[in-house]
């Protein structure tokens, strides 16, 4: 075997033998030519099999091979821009690792279900990877961001005493025969560690109880909150404005190929310029109340019933074609796959017909006090076609760390960054209660336990200076860069509402 290359290194090797080692993504063959996509990790390449007097020992035993085979292959790498990546290996030699047999991936249709009880060979599919790699690429644009500004890394605890947020979200664990919770927050932990480091962030894993099985929500996820002092909402808007503005930037431009591979609008992304919008709570609620919502809703309802009708139609059509006499089964493998498609976009479709109503009614009668929910918060972000900042919610329906504003008693010092192209919340948070009576006030007034917090208290008795931060999902950024319907592709193995495995 030759010198040892990947895919993503080959255009260093033209004209040159190397070895490519990894795994057979499909294969064809066309007479005495086998046509082998291999795939390594770093990326795909097609590689050219000659069946010749020297090479029919081999062409024989790899012609055979399973989808998923590992193998080591040898050849001279050449440009050749009609193949997949732009190049490819005219073969002279082939070992085979082993010969997988059974592969339950195949190329033919597969539901959702199936893909994520196999989540752990689901990641080698071409989307998978590309989701991944743009994951990874923002988690380093996420650490190297705060690491070049001076924050210190906190790493808070994922056992709790108490709730961060909202209590009835907790998982509560026996800890040593005490009730603790898994952690909804590392931000009271980084307050601690603003006071000594002055701008300070956690990144960990995160966990909510809410029962709920929307495209938005995980149980597990991960998240970086990272906490400044000396600062009000302005200082904190800033920030996130920045922190947002560069990840994107970072990741149009090392990961557009992955990008594009996923069918990314990229023009949209290239819109997420600073300033961001900015509008306050009670001009949300105006903007729900408008016009210009309720038409967005009719268009969107008009749309999902004609969508419906077209593909019924279509389903129709092709389940007729697949049952006829004469067809190839690489053809009625294809209409498999597209029939699947278009069932699970009707679906889709389907639920709009009957969710819409409800928004246009929620949206329609929605009251000032209450919060934003998910639909409301598509809606606005809708409406918008940057990031938009909602700041000065009301009090009564945010956690009782955020500090009420100085004006208007009845609102908070806060934010929550919704991101464009109705994909919602990304980032939630606020200037801090940092006065110790507010703060005991607002303890009291939630009926939470006093004795929870008396470290928490501490913050407000010895130094107390203003300060405030702000938590960014992983998951539903990475959703939104990606541009994928539901956040369970996100992360490596999703954790919901009936599924930990595997």
């Amino acid at each position: 075997m030759a010198t040892v290359s990947t895919v993503a290194e080959l255009a260093d090797h033209i004209g040159q033998t190397v070895t490519l080692q990894g795994w057979l993504y499909n294969s064809r063959s066309s007479g005495k030519l086998l046509f082998l996509v291999l795939r390594d990790g770093t990326g795909l390449c097609q590689c050219v099999l000659e069946k010749t007097a020297a090479t029919a020992e081999i062409f024989t035993a790899v012609r055979h091979l399973g989808q998923e085979s590992s193998l080591e292959v040898a050849g001279e790498v050449r440009a050749e821009q009609r193949s997949v990546g732009g190049y490819e290996l005219a073969v002279s030699d082939v070992r085979i690792v082993q010969n997988a047999v059974g592969y339950p991936i195949t190329p033919k249709a597969h539901g959702i279900e199936f893909l994520m009880k196999n989540r752990h060979l689901w990641f080698r599919s071409q989307q998978q990877w590309a989701i991944m790699r743009v994951r990874h690429t923002l988690i380093e644009g996420i650490r190297a961001y705060f690491n070049d500004r001076g924050f210190i890394l906190v790493d808070t605890p994922i056992f709790a005493p108490a709730a961060g947020e909202e209590a009835q979200t907790l998982f509560e664990v026996n800890y040593y025969g005490e009730p603790v919770y898994l952690a909804q927050t590392g931000q009271l932990y980084v307050e601690a560690a603003c006071m000594a480091h002055r701008k300070v962030y956690c990144f960990g894993p995160t966990f909510r109880a809410e029962k709920s099985k929307t495209r938005r929500h995980l149980t597990e996820f991960w998240m970086v909150e990272p906490e400044i002092a000396y600062a009000d909402l302005d200082d904190v808007i800033e920030l996130a404005e920045d922190f947002i503005y560069e990840l994107v930037q970072k990741v149009l431009r090392e990961r557009q190929p992955e990008l594009e591979l996923l069918g990314r609008d990229i023009s949209k992304l290239e819109q997420v310029q600073k300033p961001f919008e900015r509008i306050t709570y009670s001009e949300a609620a105006e903007l729900l109340h408008s016009d210009r919502a309720r038409k967005l809703l009719e268009d969107d309802l008009e749309r999902a019933k004609a969508r419906v009708t077209e593909l019924k139609q279509e389903i129709e059509e092709k389940e007729a074609e697949r049952s006829s006499p004469g067809v190839k089964q690489w053809k009625v493998d294809k209409l498999a796959r597209e029939i699947m498609e278009a069932r699970e976009e009707l679906a889709d479709q389907e639920d709009a017909v009957r969710n819409i109503p409800t928004h246009m009614n929620l949206a329609a009668n929605f009251r000032w006090g209450s919060d934003l929910g998910g639909s409301d918060e598509t809606i606005i972000a809708r409406l918008h076609e940057r990031p938009v900042f909602v700041t000065h919610y009301p009090g009564a329906c945010k956690a009782f760390y955020m500090k009420r504003n100085e004006h208007d008693q009845r609102v908070v010092n806060n934010l929550d960054l919704l991101a464009p192209e109705g994909y919602g919340e990304i980032i939630g948070g606020s200037q801090r209660e940092d006065e110790l009576d507010a703060l005991l006030g607002r303890i009291k007034a939630d009926g939470l336990n006093e004795a929870d917090y008396e470290w928490y208290l501490d913050l407000r008795r010895y130094g107390t200076v203003p300060h405030g931060g702000f938590g960014l999902g992983v998951e539903r950024t990475v959703a939104w860069i990606c541009g994928l319907k539901h956040i369970r592709e996100t992360i490596p193995y999703a954790r919901m509402m009936g599924r930990v495995y595997p």
